[in-house]
């Protein structure tokens, strides 16, 4: 024989604070001109939203994200039930509701639509690792890969052969310029630039002197003065 489950009082009081909630915003709905089922809808809403920022509440403290955004429209949703309850305890008058809070009812649908978009497609979810398949060994991450290789380096012998030096590479001697070829005319007129340099200064030419008085390239400039000296 099965024993007899006694009502659990939490689980009936919550069923019974629900009824009078749902009760109170229809009334109130109804009061503020939604009529029909939409004012059946309206405790629906209310309640789907505060269920829903509780639940994301749970979790985004369970995976250590943020809740602020969850806190915001769980007083929302709680606003919104515990002022319909207070509305319709005597201290407003249904017959005759002010043009606010019929806004506010008539704004309902659209805000509990923003707030349960925002709690569902929140950002920071967290990570989910991939399986690997049966067998095939994990790959190291970087510090292991380091500590291995730190322990490879201290088993390393001590008496381990000296690197040989790398062989010097061989210098090529550059070859030799061949000898320029001076025509006699520009080296008697060069001797006459020479002389009358020397009988002006006192000195004797140099080579760049020359190269600048003839117009020709350094390396004639240079053997027509080595045939002047």
């Amino acid at each position: 024989m099965r024993p007899i489950r006694r009502p659990d009082a939490v689980l009936v009081q919550a069923v019974i604070a629900g009824a009078l909630s749902f009760a109170h915003l229809h009334d109130l709905a109804a009061a503020a001109g939604q009529s029909g089922w939409k004012a059946w809808a309206y405790p629906i809403s209310v309640d789907l939203l505060l269920v829903a920022a509780w639940h994301r509440l749970r979790t985004s403290r369970a995976a250590g994200e943020p809740v602020r955004s969850a806190w915001t429209w769980f007083m929302v949703a709680l606003a919104a039930s515990l002022g319909a309850n207070v509305a319709t305890a005597g201290l407003l008058d249904l017959g005759h509701v002010p043009a606010w809070l019929r806004i506010l009812v008539a704004g309902w649908p659209a805000l509990a639509f923003l707030g349960g978009t925002l709690l569902v497609h929140s950002p920071g979810h967290p990570a989910v690792a991939v399986p690997t398949e049966p067998g095939t060994a994990a790959e190291p991450s970087a510090v292991e890969a380091v500590i291995e290789r730190d322990d490879v380096t201290e088993s390393e012998p001590e008496s381990a052969a000296p690197a040989l030096p790398s062989p010097e590479p061989e210098t090529v001697p550059e070859p030799e310029s061949a000898p320029v070829a001076v025509p006699p005319a520009l080296v008697a007129h060069a001797r006459k630039v020479a002389d009358d340099y020397r009988a002006r200064t006192g000195y004797p030419i140099d080579a760049d002197t020359l190269r600048a008085r003839l117009g020709v390239p350094p390396l004639m400039a240079a053997a027509i003065a080595a045939q002047l000296v």
